[in-house]
């Protein structure tokens, strides 16, 4: 499977003493500036941790199923399963990962709406039962490969739908048709399914639309501003479990990329946009070019996504600094390969990081593991504090978290990384 390496031990640095994340980068910056200074990551796990608190006070009637497709890094399943999350997979190889670290079958979703035949045929075999479907087509294929499936009906939504050319999930209108085909065929429908994308600008109206189809699919046969809403549709006393998939919000935090500025050019063009006074003296734009781009980490850029400037390790900005128009591209020399297309910088030197925090969703588990090409070196890190939540929440080395070891931080260097 892209993304899985065969290495299964992950180290985790303890921090103690005041030691922090930034002291973390700023270790294996140094390590890194002795050798090749390959772009590298750092993942905090004890961040995934406190947004999994954070998502208990929050959303305490909620049971989140984490969407394997955010980030499938095997140590980020682990952990997750070991907290009891549930797990929403969209193939034959996110069910494999997932039930090799022990989730029960009856706790994972196979989603898509256009699944393939073995991929169905796998999820019977492993007694995965709950399957999303959409359409008559979809539910005919899963009533000759899966007899025992446990259908959640995908329903469209506005919010969905303007954000996408391509329409996904029924409506309600045929909602009726789908349910009578699925008794015909002898399939149980248990529920129903919808999306709702974060870039919504009415997330309050979008969940009102939603939940009150989904309510009316019931009749026919995310934050706290949501809560309200599940009482008044989907009460206590109805007997009804109302699942999430919280993905971006689980692992965005987690991880950070450092990246090396490996090229530079200096260009005189300007930037019409920018307001007066923000240019320096000499109106000079710098574009740079880095070790990492949307062929690789930043790979979303091409999906239509903006990527954050990122910060310059180790350095404070002054006000009377001069800071200049600046681009920063990757490694490929492609006129594709933008991540950022304009940024305000200090003027950069060839050896210089720069640091892209919240990196988690952005499918770094997927650099690893070609024969040809060198593995991105990841670290992972927690806090004392939050080692000993994880711990009170029933998460143990010699347990749930039989592929991690755990080493003091000052007794990190020399040792080797382990990949996502």
């Amino acid at each position: 499977m892209k993304g899985l390496c065969e290495e299964p031990c992950y180290v985790i640095e303890l921090l103690e003493d005041g030691v922090t994340i930034d002291d973390v980068i700023d270790g294996y910056i140094s390590e890194h500036a002795l050798v090749e200074r390959s772009a590298f990551v750092v993942g905090d796990l004890g961040a995934l941790m406190r947004q999994h608190v954070r998502w208990q006070v929050l959303a305490p009637n909620l049971q989140p199923y984490y969407p394997v497709k955010c980030n499938s890094s095997p140590a980020i399943i682990e952990l997750l399963a070991s907290l009891g999350l549930g797990f929403v997979c969209t193939n034959k190889a996110e069910l494999s990962l997932v039930l090799e670290q022990g989730v029960p079958p009856e706790n994972v979703i196979l989603s898509g709406v256009c699944k393939q035949l073995a991929h169905i045929k796998y999820a019977a075999k492993n007694n995965v039962c709950h399957l999303v479907c959409d359409n008559q087509a979809e539910l005919c294929k899963i009533a000759r490969a899966h007899s025992k499936a446990k259908l959640l009906l995908q329903l469209t939504t506005e919010a969905h739908a303007a954000e996408t050319s391509v329409a996904f999930g029924c409506s309600l209108k045929s909602c009726r048709y789908l349910l009578e085909l699925a008794r015909e065929l002898g399939l149980d429908v248990v529920g129903v399914t919808f999306h709702i994308p974060p870039s919504c600008p009415d997330l309050q109206q979008a969940y009102h639309h939603a939940l009150s189809d989904a309510r009316c699919v019931f009749d026919m046969g995310v934050e706290c501003a949501v809560s309200p809403l599940l009482d008044a549709y989907f009460p206590p006393l109805s007997g009804v479990q109302v699942l999430a998939q919280p993905g971006t919000f689980y692992v965005a935090s987690v991880f950070s990329l450092a990246v090396n500025v490996i090229g530079k050019k200096v260009l005189n063009q300007q930037w019409g946009s920018l307001a007066q006074g923000e240019l320096s003296a000499t109106d000079t734009e710098f574009q740079y070019y880095i070790n990492e781009g949307v062929y690789g980490s930043f790979r979303r850029k091409l999906l239509g996504n903006t990527i954050p400037a990122p910060s310059v390790h180790k350095h404070a900005l002054c006000t009377e600094e001069l800071v200049y128009p600046s681009s920063l591209w990757g490694p490929s020399l492609d006129q594709l390969d933008e991540v950022v297309e304009h940024c305000l910088l200090p003027e950069l030197s060839l050896g210089d990081w720069l640091l892209f925090p919240n990196m988690g969703a952005n499918g770094l588990e997927e650099l690893t593991c070609l024969p040809s090409e060198p593995q991105m070196p990841v670290y992972y890190a927690i806090y004392t504090a939050d080692w000993c939540g994880m711990q009170e929440a029933g998460v143990a080395l010699d347990g749930t978290m039989k592929s991690f070891s755990l080493i003091n931080h000052s007794a990190v260097f020399n040792h080797p990384s382990k990949s996502i």
